[in-house]
């Protein structure tokens, strides 16, 4: 991971002034992103069958079991 850290500093380094805010422009929304789908994944493993069913459709469960 160090390695990786260094390549990144000596790439940002050598990046023009308009570069680096193209690049900061697409990581952020990436970072967005990824903080958005791990919410969404978050959501789904708390999630209960009844979270998502309509009405009718829990009432229909209700009965079967």
């Amino acid at each position: 991971m160090e390695l990786l850290r260094i390549k990144l500093h000596r790439l940002i380094e050598e990046l023009q002034e308009e570069e680096l805010e193209q690049a900061w422009d697409l990581i952020y929304g990436l970072h967005c992103d990824f903080e958005m789908l791990e919410a969404i994944q978050q959501v789904k493993r708390l999630q209960q069958p009844w979270d998502t069913l309509t009405h009718d459709e829990a009432v229909r469960y209700l009965t079967m079991t």
